[in-house]
């Protein structure tokens, strides 16, 4: 409890530009699944792009600074649409998903209702790619620019497991991999230099 409070209080501030993204955390190798103890019955099996996982989602919210805004765990069967109010919730201005368009599971966040509920409720402002089989929209210069920036949450997440190792397969309690997380989460936010976006000119205060 502790280190998710001290996570919270080291969450950046909202600028009106965000962008969301989630990321497999497997938790065993799919070839011991069957035999896997320590997540039974947490953990559950899900799928990105390149193959079917064991483990947990981490669902995460970021400003154009590269700062932690929010995030949420959940297995990996999840639907990708269903923790996004939470993760927004606070939150203003305009959100971007999707990054880059690169995994299947982030195609989850295309939904027309998804978006209307997040404008009718919070205020926001939510632009995903449309896949293939849906009408395309018109965008604003401004936005379709910002959209082509959301590969910032990828260099990220791959900065927050490759370098804060807050996915590994040596787990021996739920305990310690919550711990792991929250440690990994909080030593990103205190790293000094952190990947981020000058975009001054797209800022609402600047408009």
């Amino acid at each position: 409890m502790p280190l998710c409070v001290y996570l919270k209080h080291c969450f950046g501030d909202c600028t009106g530009i965000s962008f969301v993204d989630s990321t497999s955390l497997k938790v065993c190798h799919n070839r011991r699944i069957k035999s896997h103890r320590v997540f039974d019955e947490l953990a559950a099996r899900g799928k990105t792009s390149v193959d079917w996982f064991f483990g947990f989602k981490l669902h995460l919210v970021i400003n154009e600074l590269g700062e932690i805004l929010n995030v949420k765990l959940t297995p990996g069967n999840t639907d990708d649409r269903k923790p996004v109010p939470t993760l927004l919730k606070g939150l203003s201005g305009k959100v971007f998903g999707d990054p880059a368009g690169i995994r299947v599971a982030a195609r989850g966040y295309v939904s027309g209702k998804l978006a209307e509920q997040l404008l009718e409720d919070y205020g926001i402002q939510f632009f995903a790619k449309p896949k293939r089989n849906m009408k395309n929209k018109l965008m604003r210069l401004n936005d379709k620019l910002l959209s082509r920036k959301r590969a910032i949450i990828e260099t990220i997440i791959d900065q927050l497991k490759n370098i804060s190792q807050i996915e590994h397969s040596r787990h021996r309690s739920p305990v310690n991999f919550c711990i792991n997380i929250l440690c990994g989460l909080i030593a990103y936010c205190h790293q000094p230099k952190k990947p981020s976006l000058h975009l001054e000119w797209a800022l609402p205060s600047a408009a």
